[in-house]
């Protein structure tokens, strides 16, 4: 996320909105993602994992906490909703370069 916040003009300019999801409380994601943490753009809170589940994005029980998380997961939805690219990792180091998703932006139609 660090990679989309530096690169977030890009983003911009190439007309993507950047949104991020936490399983966070409203309360929770405000602190940790935007005081803490220092993020810009968009962030929504699913503490009830609706939409994590809907993505099919629900890591159970994870091992540190014993909570039910959400796996890293880089999404390109078109304005109608349709996900036209997607990266999902079970590896909670491993996310999509700025670089790469700004490459998929070309190829959408």
């Amino acid at each position: 996320m660090r990679g989309v916040e530096k690169n977030l003009n890009k983003f911009i300019e190439a007309g993507i909105r950047v949104v991020g999801i936490s399983v966070d409380t409203p309360a929770q994601t405000r602190r940790h993602m935007v005081q803490e943490a220092g993020y810009t753009f968009t962030f929504l809170s699913d503490p009830k994992l609706e939409t994590i589940r809907r993505y099919d994005l629900v890591h159970e029980k994870e091992m540190a906490s014993g909570a039910d998380i959400a796996r890293p997961a880089e999404f390109l939805v078109d304005p109608s909703g349709t996900v036209r690219w997607r990266m999902v990792t079970g590896n909670f180091f491993k996310h999509a370069l700025p670089e790469q998703l700004l490459e998929a932006t070309k190829s959408l139609p």
